[in-house]
């Protein structure tokens, strides 16, 4: 890797290579990813800063996104210091390590905003219970298919509950009929996950969003 020129543009943090011309192809693509990957999945606590760099050697990248080569920790922390800004080192495990010479407030802002955004479109599907009864009347039934239809379009689950009391027991595989129906009501919106089953007293099937 010594021997490759390899030079990136960051644009908020985020680089690419611009310049393969003086970089085999092979050494490009292992730089790259590694430092995408750390970029990536750290989070800004994890990062070390100027003297708590201690590697013999680093591959140092510059606040411009050039590349400035291998050199010791001393010498980078030095340019870091010289620039009036910070020694960051990105890539732990790359080998040797990157670092980038970069203001550390503006990259812990950044990275922060990041994580603030990634986190804001995670989205943690719950399952929602719609429940049944066999004698259950059309208008009811449609109310239930409903909200069923507004869980579904969020991108929940729905776990749907046809419940039996008494003697309705005896008669659980003739109302199976009223799941079936559920479902092909949503159809359009909707595929099983689980076919209808028996529970205790209830039979039960779950609905996830058709994609």
């Amino acid at each position: 890797m010594d021997g490759y020129a390899v030079h990136f543009f960051m644009s908020r943090f985020s680089m690419k290579i611009v310049d393969q011309a003086t970089c085999s192809e092979g050494a490009c693509w292992y730089l790259t990813k590694w430092i995408t990957h750390f970029m990536e999945g750290k989070t800004i606590s994890d990062y070390f800063i100027n003297e708590q760099i201690r590697d013999k050697e680093v591959r140092v990248i510059g606040e411009d996104g050039e590349q400035l080569g291998i050199m010791s920790s001393k010498d980078a922390l030095k340019l870091a210091e010289e620039a009036g800004v910070d020694l960051v080192k990105i890539a732990p495990t790359a080998k040797p390590p990157v670092c980038r010479i970069v203001d550390y407030g503006k990259f812990r802002y950044e990275q922060t905003r990041k994580e603030k955004e990634a986190k804001k479109k995670q989205k943690v599907t719950e399952v929602k219970e719609i429940r049944l009864s066999p004698n259950i009347d059309t208008n009811d039934l449609n109310t239930k298919t409903n909200a069923a239809r507004k869980f579904l379009s969020k991108g929940d689950k729905v776990k749907v509950a046809l419940r039996f009391r008494g003697r309705e027991m005896a008669h659980m595989a003739n109302s199976k009929h009223i799941l079936d129906d559920f479902a092909e009501v949503l159809a359009d919106i909707a595929v099983i996950d689980k076919a209808p089953k028996v529970e205790g007293r209830s039979m039960t099937m779950i609905l996830s969003q058709k994609k």
